[in-house]
């Protein structure tokens, strides 16, 4: 059966949809190294240098550098491995995908009146870029010795009189009294005292510590930019550039949660002894950004690049469901059949905008004549600039206010190579990305190195790269009630192949 969807129409008077946290703001403006098989061997580093699609990504004066037209595709192979630690337990989960990632043209523009000095060159280019491949699973369990999925509802509960929500239907609740529905149905949470209007209530949970707990968080889905490039060459000294993006989001978010423990039961009453929680999101829409850039060229070898990417305009759409499954027993009758909370309703959250930091990068490159270049690109990008809208809302403010109490600024590095012998091309290059939290420890700094080769045909050239990147990262499996944190440690490898043709 169909579940039933409803809609949140009020942006106001509650708390909205809780899933918008902090986490979810760093999810979407984060890159991944994605692009074409060139720009992925050399870390990324083509702020100076162009002549590839994805470098318009960086730097969109890149096109103009192009000398003919061009069209290139990308499929690439993922692999990632999350190691998880969660009270001393340790668990693998690995994860394997396969998508075009990549597929863009330009088309180059040459101007042959001798009568005209300047401008010599214009370009037009279209390219696509997975930005994020959100395909991923982290599983963590382990024995907490003193925290219960009791304290999550409680920590929801306490504070809502029992009769807002008792009688109520679930649907025509707030996300927190929500949570205190499925607890009490549960039977996971009881009220404190007999007060038909109290306010505060108890863990049903048996106590005593050791509470074995597994979670398990599967994604899914992309975000994906259509950048539409104009640029210009002058006398080929120095190039300028733009970009209009189109930005798509689909995620989605399975979570399974389940605890069990062995405590001391008591012979009368029942106690709580095992519990799931599913919890599932999708988060779908699509924003806008621009970009600016210029190249130029100090001298025949040297390059200097200088680019501004704007902050990401998202209009984002949430739809959260929830089933919570409880097991009572007592220590003379045993267990009872288990009891299932499944509201069977969709939440459609009323539509929500989130804008992601912009991003400032200097570069620096050096060809080497036909032989060779090297390259370096350095960025900086401000995650305390992100913002949940309308900053009118309460709920939003406080989000905002806790972004900028523990997000930073960030630096990377990005360094690129690449070595010419005739036909054949040697690539390497090494990225570094710091961490966007204060703590350094929610997600840690990132470090990738690549490595790639490529052979020209003539008309049509083949590329071949592979990427390593490592980060570490902490994450608790609730925001609030249930916050101990499982340590990840994510290693991701990419191969990606990308055949060009000239047009």
């Amino acid at each position: 059966m169909k579940k039933k969807l409803f809609l949140i129409l009020s942006v106001l008077s509650f708390g909205i949809a809780q899933s918008q946290e902090i986490s979810d703001a760093v999810r979407f403006s984060q890159e991944n190294l994605n692009g074409t098989a060139r720009f992925r061997a050399m870390s990324g580093a083509f702020g100076a240098l162009g002549g590839d699609l994805s470098s318009i990504n960086v730097n969109p004066a890149g096109s103009a550098i192009f000398a003919n037209n061009q069209m290139a595709i990308t499929a690439s192979n993922t692999n990632t491995k999350n190691n998880s630690t969660y009270f001393g337990s340790t668990n693998t989960e690995k994860n394997n995908s396969f998508d075009f990632n990549q597929a863009g043209l330009v088309f180059v523009f040459n101007n042959n009146n001798r009568n005209n000095e300047g401008w010599k060159k214009f370009s037009l280019a279209i390219n696509y870029d997975n930005k994020n491949n959100f395909d991923n699973t982290i599983g963590s369990f382990g024995i907490n010795p003193t925290n219960s999925i009791g304290n999550y509802f409680l920590s929801y509960a306490n504070g809502i009189p029992l009769n807002s929500f008792k009688d109520s239907y679930y649907e025509n609740l707030s996300h927190a009294s929500q949570q205190a529905f499925l607890g009490y149905n549960a039977f996971i949470i009881d009220p404190a005292n007999a007060d038909p209007n109290t306010n505060s209530y108890i863990s049903n949970i048996a106590e005593g510590g050791n509470y074995y707990q597994e979670n398990t968080v599967s994604t899914n889905g992309y975000n994906g930019k259509l950048s539409f490039n104009a640029a210009a060459s002058c006398n080929d000294k120095f190039f300028i550039g733009i970009n209009l993006n189109s930005h798509f989001v689909d995620y989605t978010q399975s979570s399974v949660f389940y605890e069990d423990n062995d405590n001391t039961l008591e012979p009368t009453s029942y106690r709580v002894n095992k519990v799931q929680f599913n919890n599932n999101l999708y988060t779908y829409g699509s924003g806008f950004s621009f970009q600016l850039g210029i190249i130029g060229k100090i001298t025949n070898e040297a390059r200097v690049g200088l680019s501004y990417e704007s902050p990401t305009w998202y209009k984002l759409n949430d739809e959260l469901t929830q089933t919570l499954v409880a097991v009572s027993a007592n220590s003379t009758t045993g267990p009872l059949d288990p009891d299932v909370v499944d509201p069977n309703v969709t939440n459609v959250y009323a539509p929500y905008k989130l804008q992601t930091p912009g991003k400032l990068t200097g570069s620096f490159a050096y060809v080497f004549g036909k032989t060779g270049l090297i390259s370096i690109d350095y960025s900086r990008k401000n995650y305390g600039n992100i913002r949940f809208k309308p900053e009118y809302d309460s709920y939003y403010q406080g989000v905002n206010n806790e972004i900028d109490k523990t997000l930073s600024r960030t630096n990377e590095v990005r360094i690129g190579g690449e070595y010419k012998i005739e036909r054949l091309s040697l690539r390497a290059g090494y990225r570094f990305e710091q961490s966007p939290y204060k703590n350094k420890t929610t997600i840690g700094d990132l470090n990738g190195y690549s490595g790639g080769l490529g052979y020209n045909f003539g008309s049509t050239r083949a590329d071949l790269s592979y990427a390593y990147a490592e980060r570490n990262s902490q994450q608790a499996f609730f925001s609030q009630g249930l916050t101990d944190r499982a340590n990840i440690n994510s290693i991701t490898n990419t191969v990606s192949l990308t055949l060009l043709f000239e047009l």
